[in-house]
C-alpha cells in the first residue's frame, strides 16, 4: 500500500467518523474534505474544488429552480392536494400512492431530478396531513434509487455496464433487460420501506427551521382560536343583508370579526377586512371569529342560523387566508391605542384576532383593549397582505407560517409551468437533448416565463445540499488517482478465487454496494465492471449475471447521505442524521441482494 493509498483511507474514515458524530456540520466536513485534498497533493488544487462545477451540481441547483417554479404556480400544492385525497389521512396509504410515482418518473429521468422535482410536493403534503417530513422524505428518495433499476436508461451504472458489453464484443443489455430485477426490488423495497422502515425511521415533526416558524394549527393553539370560529348563515330577512361588515358594525357592536364568505359554494378569495365594500347577501355562509356569547347574540338579533364548520372548510379557507404573530415594539405609534383607533384593518388590511402579554393570552375587546409595548397580536388577512407586513415600521413579525411559502404567487402562470415541466421530461426521456441542457433551459423558461423571479429563484437553492455534493465528489478522484479502488477491487478480486458464479455475482454486489455509498456510483461502476467482466470471462461464467448484479448494486446507495445526490437532497429537509440512512438503508441493500442472487440466475443463466 503506498502513502498516497493510506492517505485516502485515513481521510475517508475521519469523514465517516466525523459524519457519524454530527458534532460538525455535513457540508462543513464537505469542505473540509475539499481543503484536505488540495493539500495533501494526491490531487490538485482545482481539482479539489471541481466538484463545485461538475454537471450533476449544476443540474441539481438548475433543478431547484424548476421546483421552485412548480410551488410558486401552485403546482406543487395542487399535487400536494390530490396525494392528501387520495391517501386520506393514512400515511400508508399515501406511501402506497407516493413511492410508484417517484420510481416510475426515475425510470425514465434522473432519479435526482424526480426527487428535485417531488421535494416541494412532499414538503407541502407534510405540512398539511402533519405526517413528519422525515417519515415521507427518506422512502422518497429510496424509491427513486430502486426506480433507476426499472430500465437501461434509469440511471448511469446501467448504461456503464451496457456500453462494457458492447466495448467487448458482446450482446448490450436491452431496455427492458433490467425491469423483472427492478421491479421486483422495487415491489419489496415498498413492503419494507412502508412497513417496516416507518419504525426505524426519526420522529421529530420538522426541520429547525419549521420549528423556529409555527404554522397555522400551533397558532390555532397559541391563540385558542379553535373554540371561536363559527359558520353562521344569512337567513331571509336577516338586517345584514346588502350591508358591509362595517356598515353592519359587527366588529364594533358584537366584537365578531368576518373571516371570510361562501356564496355559491365558494369562498371570496380575499378576507373581508381587505374587502370592506363587500355587502352581505341572503343565503350566504359567513365564517367568524368571537366567543360563543357574542355568536348567540348576533345570531339572535340579526336572524343568523349558527352551522358546523368542518375542518375541510378551514383547510379550504387556509387557501387565501392565513394569520401571522408581531409584536408591538417600544417606540410603536400603536402603544397606549386601542385596537379600534389603530385602524389594521384599514392600514394593512388585517385584523387583530388575538393578543397575548406577558406570555398570557388576555380578552380582546375591540373598542376597549389597549395595546401596550411587548404585546404579541395574532393578525388575520389574505396572504397578499400578509407577505407585506414587513412595510409597518409599528409591528415586529414574529411569525408567518410556513405555509405561506406554499401560496402561489405567480397562479396565472400554473399552465405555463407545466408546459415547461413537460417539455423538459419529453427531451430527457426522447434523448434530444442530454439532462443538464434539458434541465437548465427548464430553469431559464421558469424564469423569462414569470414562473419564478429571480429573487425566489436564488432563494430557492439549497447551499447545504450543493455543498456537500460538490465537496464529496472529489473523493472519488482522489481514491482513483491515488490507486485505492483499485487496491480494494484486485484484492476482492484475489480473495474470489475460484468460488462458484453466485459467490462471484455475491462478491461483487457487496465490494460495489460498498464503495458506491462514499463515492459516485457512476465513478465504482467505471472501476468495477471491466473487472468483473474479465473475471467473469476468466472463470467460463456468462457475464451478463454478472454485470446486472454489478448495476444493481451501484444503485442501492442506501446507507449514507452522500452516497448519492439523491440522499443529499432530503437530508436537510428530512433533518436526518448520518446515523438514520444506514438504519433503514442496510436491511435494503440486503434485500436488494438477497433478490438478485435470486432471480439473476433465472433470467440470465451462469
Amino acid at each position: 500500500m503506498t502513502t498516497d493509498m493510506l492517505t485516502v483511507f485515513v481521510l475517508l474514515g475521519i469523514t465517516i467518523v466525523l459524519f457519524l458524530s454530527d458534532r460538525i456540520r455535513m457540508d462543513l466536513v464537505a469542505l473540509l474534505v475539499v481543503v484536505s485534498l488540495a493539500l495533501s497533493g494526491i490531487i490538485t488544487p482545482a481539482e479539489a474544488v471541481s466538484g463545485f462545477g461538475e454537471p450533476v451540481v449544476v443540474m441539481i441547483a438548475a433543478l431547484f429552480v424548476v421546483g421552485e417554479g412548480l410551488l410558486r404556480t401552485g403546482i406543487a400544492s395542487a399535487t400536494g392536494s390530490w396525494l392528501l385525497k387520495v391517501g386520506g389521512d393514512s400515511e400508508t396509504r399515501l406511501l402506497l400512492f407516493l413511492l410508484p410515482v417517484v420510481a416510475l418518473l426515475s425510470a425514465f429521468m434522473s432519479s435526482t431530478g424526480a426527487v428535485a422535482l417531488l421535494l416541494p410536493v412532499v414538503m407541502s403534503l407534510s405540512r398539511r396531513s402533519g405526517f413528519a417530513p422525515p417519515r415521507l422524505l427518506m422512502p422518497l428518495a429510496f424509491a427513486a434509487l430502486i426506480g433507476g433499476m426499472l430500465t437501461l436508461i434509469g440511471t448511469p451504472p446501467n448504461l456503464i455496464v451496457s456500453g462494457q458489453m458492447r466495448s467487448s464484443g458482446l450482446e448490450p443489455f436491452g431496455f427492458f433487460d433490467f425491469t423483472p430485477i427492478g421491479f421486483a426490488i422495487l415491489v419489496v423495497g415498498m413492503a419494507y420501506l412502508i412497513l417496516v422502515a416507518r419504525r426505524l425511521l426519526p420522529q421529530h415533526q420538522a426541520t429547525a427551521s419549521e420549528q423556529e416558524s409555527p404554522g397555522l394549527r400551533t397558532l390555532y393553539t397559541r391563540y385558542d382560536l379553535s373554540r371561536q370560529l363559527h359558520k353562521l348563515e344569512v337567513r331571509p330577512g336577516s338586517p345584514l343583508a346588502q350591508k358591509t361588515p362595517a356598515e353592519a358594525a359587527l366588529r364594533s357592536e358584537y366584537e365578531v370579526t368576518v373571516i371570510a364568505i361562501a356564496r355559491s359554494g365558494g369562498w371570496l378569495p380575499s378576507l373581508i377586512p381587505v374587502l370592506a365594500n363587500t355587502r352581505m347577501r341572503y343565503r350566504d355562509q359567513m365564517l367568524v371569529y368571537a366567543d360563543d356569547a357574542q355568536i348567540e347574540r348576533l345570531c339572535t338579533e340579526q336572524s343568523l342560523i349558527c352551522l358546523d364548520c368542518p375542518a375541510s372548510e378551514i383547510a379550504r379557507l387556509e387557501k387565501n387566508a392565513g394569520l401571522a404573530e408581531v409584536l408591538v415594539p417600544p417606540e410603536s405609534k400603536l402603544c397606549g391605542k386601542t385596537v379600534k383607533q389603530v385602524r389594521l384593518r384599514e392600514r394593512l388590511g388585517l385584523s387583530v384576532i388575538g393578543i397575548r402579554r406577558n406570555q398570557e393570552l388576555i380578552d380582546l375587546h375591540f373598542a376597549s383593549t389597549e395595546l401596550e409595548a411587548g404585546d404579541t397580536l395574532l393578525l388575520a388577512g389574505s396572504w397578499e397582505q400578509i407577505r407585506n407586513l414587513n412595510r409597518s415600521r409599528d409591528l415586529v413579525v414574529l411569525n408567518t407560517p410556513p405555509e405561506l411559502e406554499e401560496v402561489p404567487t405567480h397562479g396565472s402562470r400554473a399552465p405555463v409551468a407545466l408546459g415547461i415541466l413537460g417539455a423538459m421530461l419529453v427531451c430527457m426521456t426522447s434523448g434530444w437533448l442530454d439532462n443538464l441542457s434539458a434541465i437548465l433551459l427548464a430553469a431559464l423558461a421558469m424564469i423569462l416565463s414569470g414562473c419564478v423571479n429571480l429573487t425566489e429563484a436564488y432563494r430557492s437553492l439549497n447551499a447545504t445540499s450543493l455543498i456537500l455534493i460538490a465537496g464529496m465528489l472529489p473523493m472519488a478522484l482522489a481514491m482513483e488517482r491515488s490507486g485505492a479502488l483499485d487496491y480494494l477491487v484486485q484484492h476482492l478480486v484475489n480473495l474470489i478465487g475460484d468460488s462458484s458464479p453466485l459467490m462471484l455475482c455475491a462478491s461483487l454486489f457487496l465490494v460495489t454496494s460498498v464503495l458506491s455509498q462514499f463515492i459516485s456510483n457512476t465513478a465504482t461502476t467505471v472501476l468495477v465492471a471491466p473487472v468483473a467482466l474479465s473475471t467473469a470471462q476468466l472463470l467460463g461464467v456468462n457475464p451478463e449475471p454478472v454485470m446486472i448484479s454489478v448495476a444493481i448494486a451501484a444503485s442501492t446507495a442506501f446507507a449514507t447521505p452522500i452516497a448519492s445526490p439523491v440522499n443529499t437532497l432530503v437530508l436537510t429537509a428530512g433533518n436526518y442524521r448520518f446515523a438514520d440512512f444506514a438504519r433503514v438503508g442496510i436491511p435494503l441493500q440486503l434485500l436488494a441482494l438477497a433478490l438478485t442472487l435470486v432471480l439473476t440466475p433465472l433470467l440470465f443463466p451462469f
